[in-house]
């Protein structure tokens, strides 16, 4: 079942998947994030944190050519029964940051579980300034 989530995850994430996190997600999900201390439980602020965290880590640099290219990108996944780690790579404030997803579904094939971890430091600490304020600015509009 893991490998059909994490196939609508990736097309999620490309803007291909319809759905969205709506189709994605169980209603009861927890989210569970480096950047607060405590587990976010249900559908909808669970699609606020991984729409605040898309668009702060997602964002774009320019490549080789000039053009704009993604700077978040999966480098690894290993998939098992109802887990799937996927290790990350992204920049953020000229800082190399580096994590993993931790997603876990259930037999509906819905994310019951989004565990995220970060490292370096610096990158947390730049990553929870921006976090905070794009959620602050998501909560305004």
């Amino acid at each position: 079942m893991i490998n059909q989530v994490i196939e609508k995850w990736y097309a999620y994430i490309r803007g291909e998947f319809p759905g969205g996190l709506d189709e994605l997600l169980a209603d009861d999900v927890v989210f569970l994030s480096p950047i607060v201390y405590t587990p976010q439980k249900g559908k909808e602020i669970t699609k606020l944190y991984l729409g605040a965290a898309g668009k702060t880590l997602g964002g774009s640099k320019d490549d080789a050519e000039g053009k704009p290219a993604p700077k978040f990108r999966y480098t690894k996944e290993v998939l098992a029964g109802n887990h799937a780690v996927l290790e990350f790579e992204t920049e953020i404030e000229g800082k190399y940051a580096n994590g993993v997803d931790i997603i876990t579904c259930n037999e509906i094939g819905k994310i019951i579980e989004f565990r995220v971890m970060i490292r370096p430091l610096q990158a947390i600490n730049a990553i929870h300034k921006q976090m905070a304020a794009m959620l602050e600015e998501m909560q305004s509009a």
